[in-house]
């Protein structure tokens, strides 16, 4: 062959190749290259970029090798940016959160005062509302540190029932309309709670843990139109701070079909581990029909109270509460109520996860589970919360197989007056991460939000440097409780699924699990702890689907 016929088929070769090139490589719906991926997999690898086929990671490696291998339909270059598995709030309520949009934010209001005048302007804001409701308050920012009453609320709000519930939702200050309207008198009988009266006898209007519903069914439920609309709003500020995946704690059976409804709608895309009230409507319909494990929905659990919060002196101690030497708090239920509703679980599929902050309630619903569970150490029962453990009942976790769900900004929350409650012996053992983590192996990361923010970037900081928004204490809160920043990530990503039976479909960035994931224009593992609080997401995915991206 001359030598100019050689070279007239030097391009007719070379688009052959490229045909057979772009043929030969396998599709994929998005490639994302050009990352920091921390694909949180069982050896806590990196890579440069990921392809992703019909809502799942198909491959990852290097942005070269991807690129040669796949032909897909869009590609993203991260410029650079820091890539990690969709976040996963292990324990908050985001269906009450979702309500609570429509009330009073009470949150950092440092004295009754201010609270009072966030109230008079949420009522002038919403003047036709049927009650005056709020959430958020805590007497512990106050100066005085005191609980307040109804007074100033019967007299600004006469004629409109109010109910504003304290911080961690185990308390609520009502006015006398409220109590009228639910019949409450200083003669009302109640268990498991406090109907707080003064030297006289008087109600004060502040209502503790059971005495909470009491008042709190009276309000009026929204419309099913204005119940999805705040869905709807509570999801796209989760999606904002990178959250895919939540555990919402304490539910019925109408909250679930209707945020799973949404989903059906294609409307929440947002994926729901749903535990359940132990109504006796949950149980009959959910033990006779099993639990539900669907792409975006799970439900498989019952969320159980044995006590209340610290912050009100609800959580069920061992020994008496350090400021208050005549008081110890109290169990929601009796030993007898929850020994025969663990027998009932163990029988079911179902797992039984207990909010337990006090020592003594934690001790009671261990030994509960000891004997429920039989040895059987992968039903995955949890403690939620697991806020104050004795040196004596922590191994526990470890011999039964217990996970322990815990929310670290609780700690940075709590530390300014927990050794008020506890004394400073028995707090060095309360919100003992580290430790749990070495007894059960895992520990699965939650905020509890709204109690606390719905951020989740806020608890890995809280977990690793053991500081709050002002980075107090300098040197950390008890850090030898600290989590290391690998193990922090885990507990927000992988361990979270696996204490909900998911982390076979979720949780890590690798081939077959679920294509949710994060991404951050900062380093969490490597960043300064000051600048943790401050990372921006830039967008999130779910199931490789672009659902937040920062304007």
């Amino acid at each position: 062959m001359t030598s100019y016929r050689r070279l007239a088929l030097l391009p007719l070769l070379g688009a052959l190749a490229a045909s057979c090139s772009t043929s030969s490589r396998q599709p994929a719906d998005l490639l994302v290259y050009n990352a920091t991926v921390y694909t949180v997999d069982s050896t806590f690898s990196q890579a440069q970029a990921f392809a992703v086929q019909d809502g799942k990671f198909v491959a990852v490696g290097s942005a070269d090798e991807l690129r040669q291998k796949f032909q897909a339909k869009q590609e993203v270059d991260a410029q650079g940016q820091f890539i990690y598995p969709g976040f996963y709030d292990a324990h908050c309520h985001f269906y009450r959160y979702a309500l609570g949009l429509r009330d009073a934010d009470l949150v950092g209001t440092t004295s009754w005062d201010a609270v009072l005048q966030k109230l008079q302007q949420h009522r002038q804001q919403y003047p036709q509302a049927a009650w005056l409701t709020g959430r958020g308050w805590d007497q512990n920012d106050w100066a005085d540190k005191q609980f307040p009453t109804k007074d100033e609320l019967d007299k600004r709000f006469p004629d409109v029932p109010v109910f504003i519930i304290r911080v961690d939702g185990h308390a609520a200050l009502v006015n006398q309309k409220a109590l009228d309207l639910a019949a409450v008198t200083a003669s009302t009988p109640i268990s498991g709670g406090t109907i707080t009266r003064d030297a006289q006898g008087k109600l004060t209007g502040l209502l503790v843990d059971n005495a909470v519903d009491l008042v709190s069914v009276k309000i009026p439920e929204p419309t099913p139109a204005e119940a999805n609309t705040l869905l709807l709003q509570a999801q796209q500020l989760c999606l904002a701070v990178g959250l895919t995946s939540l555990a919402d704690a304490g539910l019925d059976k109408a909250n679930i079909d209707r945020m799973e409804a949404l989903q059906k709608q294609n409307k929440l895309k947002l994926r729901l581990y749903t535990m359940l009230n132990p109504t006796a409507a949950n149980k009959e319909f959910y033990f006779k029909n099993g639990p539900v494990y669907q792409d975006r929905l799970t439900v498989n659990s019952f969320k159980v109270y044995a006590d209340g919060a610290l912050g009100s002196r609800g959580a069920c101690l061992v020994e008496p509460y350090h400021d208050r030497p005549k008081e110890t708090g109290f169990l929601l239920s009796t030993e007898k109520e929850y020994r025969a509703l663990a027998k009932e679980i163990a029988a079911s599929k179902f797992q039984m996860n207990t909010h337990a902050i006090g020592d003594s309630a934690n001790r009671i619903i261990l030994n509960i589970y000891g004997e429920a569970l039989q040895g059987q150490k992968d039903r995955r029962w949890r403690i939620e919360h697991a806020q104050v453990i004795t040196p004596a009942d922590m191994p526990k976790f470890g011999q039964f197989g217990i996970v322990p769900s815990v929310q670290p900004t609780h700690a940075t929350s709590d530390m300014y007056w927990a050794g008020e409650r506890l004394g400073q012996d028995r707090l060095k053992t309360a919100y003992a991460y580290e430790e749990l983590r070495k007894q059960y192996g895992q520990v699965a990361i939650g905020s509890d939000f709204p109690v606390e923010d719905i951020n989740p970037l806020f608890g890995f900081h809280s977990a690793v440097a053991r500081q709050d928004a002002k980075n107090y204490p300098s040197g950390g809160f008890q850090m030898e409780n600290a989590l290391s920043r690998p193990d922090a990530l885990r507990g927000m990503t992988t361990w979270a699924a696996h204490a909900a039976f998911e982390d076979k479909q979720k949780g890590s960035i690798k081939p077959g699990m679920a294509a949710d994931f994060v991404v951050l224009n900062k380093d969490l593992l490597k960043a300064p702890a000051t600048e943790l609080r401050g990372a921006q997401v830039q967008q999130t995915w779910i199931a490789g689907e672009q659902v937040y991206k920062r304007k």
